[in-house]
């Protein structure tokens, strides 16, 4: 099995353990405010999600593809206590075909760390220049324009947490070792995908460890 660093960004990392796989995409979290600060009318998640989706596919330098699944949109629950400033409506959309990313085959087996990398960057430019494009577009549903905010989720921009973990040290909060976060913690997974099928339906400490072996040495 490869091990995650020999992966690019759009690979997808198979664990064998319980058939469990790591699948890449993209996560961006979305605000929705009316242009017009007093509108209270309720905004339409079917033409919201048409519209974002039409934008992505020609809208963009490079096409990209998103079914209405993977775009979740949560509205403000009471649009008459709704306050001036606040959204009419978060929400969040993934991008998982992420193969055009990848536009060449690796020539040479030894070219494969190079390739990786360059793809990382590639990735990454990417990723950049879509929230970028995306942050602070109209959108205009039934006659109504409401304007869109895009961010990357802090949870996966690792240079961010990266960035912020050594800024914590920095700043007195002193602690003996290497600097790095020492605790992983998983909500709302399925227990059993960390349990012995034959054995028992509660989770494993082995499976764990074996699960989590994958991408890297447990200290």
């Amino acid at each position: 099995m490869r091990s995650l660093e020999e992966l690019s960004p759009i690979e997808t990392l198979d664990i064998e353990e319980n058939g469990l796989a790591l699948v890449s995409r993209v996560k961006l979290n979305l605000t929705i405010h009316p242009v017009v600060p007093s509108v209270s009318k309720s905004i339409d998640e079917w033409q919201l999600k048409r519209s974002l989706i039409d934008y992505l596919k020609n809208s963009v330098v490079t096409s990209v593809t998103v079914p209405e699944e993977d775009i979740v949109v949560r509205r403000h629950k009471d649009l008459k206590k709704r306050k001036r400033e606040e959204p009419v409506a978060h929400g969040s959309l993934f991008i998982r075909d992420l193969g055009f990313l990848d536009g060449k085959k690796k020539k040479k087996e030894n070219d494969g760390e190079r390739d990786v990398k360059e793809l990382e960057k590639k990735f990454l430019d990417w990723r950049k220049s879509l929230v970028e494009k995306m942050n602070g577009i109209e959108l205009n549903l039934e006659g109504v324009k409401y304007k869109l905010s895009v961010v990357l989720p802090i949870s996966d921009d690792f240079e961010k947490l990266k960035k912020d973990w050594e800024e914590f040290y920095a700043f007195g909060h002193s602690r003996e070792g290497r600097r790095e976060a020492d605790t992983i913690i998983l909500r709302g997974v399925p227990s059993r995908w960390f349990a012995e099928p034959r054995v028992s339906s509660k989770p494993s400490m082995l499976v764990t460890h074996t699960i989590f072996s994958s991408f890297g040495k447990i200290r």
